[in-house]
């Protein structure tokens, strides 16, 4: 006498959690990225520059305002309190640690020299200049 089992069914409901869950965190984590970057900078454009392909994760982002003002992640800086993060970059990560400086487009470019020549107190070398490829529309 044979066994009759019923149909074996797959239940999609934990299959669902996870990806509601998934999309969830992409959405926040696309959110703190875009709230990390200073508005108040205004870039220039750069339509014929490289674009950035592959990102470094150890990449310290400068903010340089219209006036002069330092910033990381919307927190103003000091120049000793940027020397200070500079070297604790360098210290964790060596001096290839790179930093990318984002000038305001009416900057002046004594406050950006000010940021590379901190840079280079703190003896990081591997200094790159943000722009925008094309106006957002």
């Amino acid at each position: 006498m044979k066994k009759k089992f019923p149909e074996a069914q797959l239940d999609m409901t934990p299959m669902i959690d996870v990806v509601f869950q998934l999309i969830i965190f992409f959405v926040v984590t696309v959110d703190l990225q875009s709230k990390a970057l200073e508005t108040k900078v205004r870039m220039a454009m750069s339509p014929h520059g490289p674009i950035e392909e592959q990102k470094d994760p150890r990449t310290v982002v400068v903010d340089v305002d219209k006036d002069g003002d330092i910033s990381i992640m919307r927190t103003r800086l000091s120049e000793g309190q940027l020397l200070t993060i500079l070297n604790k970059a360098r210290n964790e990560s060596g001096q290839s640690t790179p930093v990318v400086i984002r000038g305001d487009y009416a900057a002046k470019h004594e406050a950006i020299k000010r940021v590379m020549d901190i840079c280079g107190q703190a003896g990081l070398w591997k200094i790159r200049f943000a722009a925008l490829k094309e106006k957002a529309s």
